[in-house]
């Protein structure tokens, strides 16, 4: 079962056509499991409301002394202090859903080889069935984040096909991005937990990918910037174009010669 729904690629711009699959969605996570990715030691996390409306999450909070309190983001040396009067409220948030489970071939379990495309669109169906999201958006993410390459790196330490940063990709039960199984699974569970904290809002979960969930609350939508933006639009444009050749594909084979 497929559902249908129109995301503009950015603001004001045209609208788009993106499938995702909808079979008995879960109780959304995405809060415990975007947070954990800023807090990857954590267990239990918290999430903070400012006074004048900002919100992130900590690992923990302690008194100071009667006016300020500390909040600490990851860990002992990474902390801010506020003054008592400036939160609102502190919201527990609950674990992180465990790993996921291996998604693929025994053979590509132990091997940091480029995948086939066959066993590429394996882990993808694979994945994607796990997480009711259609694998041909999977491979449009992958296509935009990394062209394919298992062993990809960005400039800011992103790893693998789907380019997690080693604390997102810790959070998810990922050992080793290069691994494209390890990589896919976890990839593909943090999107599906920022399309649900966006309520399948495909263009915002894309935005947050791409430049971090606080950046697109921060500014309510997709964020101003160049790169997020062009990128929100990559992906969408890669996708509708895979849907549209897979239209074209079926109709050709279901044309019988008389």
């Amino acid at each position: 079962m497929t559902r249908f729904g129109c995301y503009p690629a950015t603001p004001g711009g045209s609208l788009i056509t993106v499938s995702r699959l909808a079979k008995h969605r879960r109780r959304a996570l995405a809060a415990a499991l975007v947070a954990a990715a800023f807090c990857p030691a954590a267990s239990a996390l918290e999430h903070i409301t400012l006074r004048n409306g900002f919100e992130f999450d900590c690992i923990r909070h302690e008194a100071i002394d009667n006016d300020r309190i500390r909040l600490y983001l990851t860990g002992d040396n990474n902390y801010q202090d506020l003054r008592a009067s400036e939160i609102v409220r502190v919201d527990i948030l609950p674990d992180p859903p465990p790993p996921p489970a291996a998604l693929t071939p025994a053979k590509l379990a132990t091997s940091n080889a480029e995948p086939t495309a066959a066993e590429m669109r394996e882990l993808l169906v694979s994945a994607g069935a796990a997480h009711n999201i259609d694998e041909d958006l999977l491979a449009s993410v992958i296509h935009a984040e990394s062209g394919g390459h298992v062993k990809a790196v960005s400039r800011t330490g992103a790893q693998g096909l789907m380019q997690l940063m080693p604390g997102t990709a810790r959070t998810l039960g990922v050992t080793d991005s290069f691994k494209p199984d390890q990589n896919i699974a976890g990839g593909t569970a943090y999107l599906d937990a920022l399309l649900k904290r966006y309520k399948d809002n495909l263009a915002l979960a894309l935005a947050a990918y791409n430049a971090g969930p606080g950046a697109v609350d921060r500014y309510r939508g997709i964020p101003p910037f160049r790169e997020t933006r062009a990128y929100v639009a990559r992906v969408i444009r890669e996708f509708n174009r895979r849907k549209e050749a897979s239209a074209l594909a079926a109709v050709a084979t279901s044309v019988v010669p008389h």
